[in-house]
């Protein structure tokens, strides 16, 4: 993606559905949907009279029990508990058809109650996050690159084909494989969303869908909506689409690589920041502009406490190992360098042989160290309320660029370029590097403690013995691993991506 045209915040919007011409489009209902501490997407199905008498209200939304963001599979997280209710406003500026599932429509809502921001919504604390940073003259655009991988077996683990990274062989005229991603390209574009680009990646019936940029938020959104329109094409036509980290260890992983862009809002005023002079300008020997380089040291001040959010089950540690493409094991950055947590994407020499002085950055970031089973909303609140940190406290990037993979260089060469510090290697490492960063906890607020609860029960149950997969998933469950997968795929389809996970890897 680093060969991609200018964007600017300024230029870029979602191209979502107004209200007033809900009338224009086969609709018979709503989607209300909102996705929880632990990525799982819920929704309320209301029909399309009642979303209309609904709209008469001067806050339109439902009622929902304040448990409901830690509510996991059956089980709620400790600091939830059965009593008081949140209004959940929805937001009308994020309607999206789903042409997946013909006459309906997904709204993402931001969770309200009395006026006030829900404290445990993660789409409220993007909100809050991107809001505070435009205070600061900054504004983001993200674009995400979705891995996945088709199966024609949960049990045994079978991919729809043996086929790897860009082969025409992964997409032949006339195959069920071909026609899920067709439908699945065509729904997004149907949808509003821009697609860039699709193919095959390294895995036996692996694929990636790459999306456009947007603001974050919104973004945030058109990811659910992407993972929703996969997930049900998928399903429609008999296969199951998965985003486990990494379904064997000898083939590549599943990644949600995340790309973003940091912006001045007001090109005369470049930062409310008072000493960014002191950074170096933007040339060939530092290609990055100041408000880029405080933005960039915050993500990687913090990026060991991100991870609890973007790898945040056990098995997401599987794919982030060294020499595999997937970002290191060592917090570093790097120019195009694919063996570091963060690479810096800049258009090549020939777009732009002599950029203007005051020209816009074309440059934008893409971290690695992100898969599919994290929440989007998370990941960019985590990420983006990082950098947000570092543009606050117009920190020095300590770490310089780095052109070899690290696990390659001497200590004293990684130390000479500022790379001293390794990834969490384990979700409890990730877990206590986010306990431990004070900062990150208090830009995130109160939504860290109930994260961490909802994480720790899901693990539990993800790892229950035989006799507590058996009375939370029925009978059969721990006599059948693949009754125990469609049991919890009626439940929670991105749970039937965990269970995946674990029954290849653990």
């Amino acid at each position: 993606m680093s060969n991609s045209p200018a964007y600017s915040p300024q230029t870029i919007k979602a191209h979502t559905i107004s209200i007033e011409s809900l009338a224009d489009y086969n609709i018979h209902s709503v989607r209300i949907t909102w996705v929880d501490l632990v990525n799982t997407v819920s929704i309320r199905v209301v029909p399309l009279k009642s979303f209309h008498r609904l709209l008469t209200s001067s806050r339109p939304g439902i009622t929902l029990a304040k448990c409901v963001f830690g509510f996991v599979i059956k089980r709620t997280a400790a600091g939830f508990g059965p009593t008081g209710e949140y209004l959940f406003v929805v937001d009308l500026s994020s309607m999206r058809l789903c042409p997946y599932a013909p006459g309906h429509d997904k709204v993402p809502a931001p969770g309200r109650i009395l006026g006030t921001g829900v404290p445990m919504c993660p789409r409220s604390a993007l909100n809050r996050i991107v809001n505070t940073a435009k205070s600061y003259n900054a504004a983001f655009l993200v674009g995400f690159e979705t891995e996945f991988i088709l199966l024609k077996s949960t049990n045994p683990i079978e991919a729809i084909n043996p086929h790897g990274w860009n082969h025409t062989r992964a997409l032949p005229s006339g195959t069920k494989e071909t026609e899920v991603l067709e439908e699945i390209a065509r729904g997004l574009v149907n949808s509003g969303i821009e697609l860039t680009m699709y193919h095959s990646e390294a895995a036996p019936g692996q694929y990636e869908i790459v999306t456009g940029p947007l603001p974050p938020l919104e973004a945030a959104d058109a990811l659910v909506h992407t993972r929703e329109t996969i997930t049900n094409v998928a399903s429609k036509h008999g296969f199951h689409a998965t985003f486990a980290p990494r379904l064997h260890m000898d083939t590549c992983g599943s990644a949600a690589h995340t790309h973003i862009s940091v912006h001045p809002t007001n090109s005369e005023h470049p930062s409310k920041l008072q000493n960014l002079s002191q950074y170096p300008a933007d040339t060939s020997d530092n290609p990055i502009t100041p408000l880029e380089s405080v933005f960039l040291a915050g993500v990687l001040s913090h990026l060991r406490a991100s991870c609890a959010f973007t790898l945040p089950l056990r098995a997401s540690y599987a794919r982030m190992l060294d020499g595999i493409w997937s970002g290191g094991t060592w917090v570093a950055w790097g120019r195009d360098n694919r063996e570091a947590p963060v690479r810096l994407c800049i258009p090549p020499a020939s777009v732009d042989t002599e950029p203007a002085t005051n020209a816009p950055s074309k440059n934008h970031f893409e971290v690695k160290c992100v898969d599919g089973t994290s929440s989007p909303y998370l990941v960019l609140a985590s990420l983006i309320g990082s950098g947000l940190l570092g543009i606050q406290s117009q920190a020095a990037l300590v770490e310089q660029d780095c052109d070899t993979p690290a696990a390659l260089m001497t200590e004293a060469e990684r130390k000479a370029v500022g790379v001293t510090r390794r990834m969490p290697m384990s979700w409890e490492e990730a877990r206590a590097a986010l306990e431990a960063d004070e900062a990150l906890k208090s830009l995130l607020g109160g939504l860290v403690d109930g994260f961490l609860a909802a994480g720790e029960t899901l693990d539990e149950l993800l790892h229950a013995p035989a006799s507590e997969a058996e009375r939370l998933f029925g009978a059969s469950a721990s006599r059948d691993p693949g009754t125990a997968l469609a049991t919890i795929s009626s439940i929670n389809a991105m749970a039937a991506t965990y269970r995946v996970t674990f029954l290849v890897l653990g």
